[in-house]
């Protein structure tokens, strides 16, 4: 008798520590994810305010963007010669502002 004591001791306490683990909860562990929103609560949140683009503008700023980037490459020519000419970093500074004007109202 006292050897099936000893036997019996282990499994009970396995089956202790089994039913205690967290995967045994049928979920994992994981917490239970919450409630769908009501769709009554998707209707009353107020929708986002659309922008309107002035394309005629963009596409004006976008062609003294091109004309001012073809003079680049010829004051960088100049730049290597020696000559810096002075309104390189004018130019640099318009392309830099007309880039970020085109990329503000282009990026929704």
């Amino acid at each position: 008798m006292k050897k099936s004591a000893w036997l019996s001791l282990p499994l009970a306490l396995g089956l202790f520590v089994a039913s205690a683990s967290p995967q045994s909860a049928g979920h994992g562990g994981f917490p239970t994810p919450p409630q769908p929103m009501d769709s009554s609560t998707l209707e009353k949140t107020p929708s986002t305010p659309t922008r309107r683009i002035d394309l005629a503008q963009l596409q004006q700023e976008a062609d003294d963007l091109a004309r001012t980037a073809q003079t680049i490459p010829s004051d960088v020519a100049n730049v290597r010669k020696g000559i810096l000419p002075k309104d390189v970093i004018a130019k640099l500074k318009q392309i830099e502002k007309l880039s970020k004007r085109l990329r503000t109202e282009l990026n929704p």
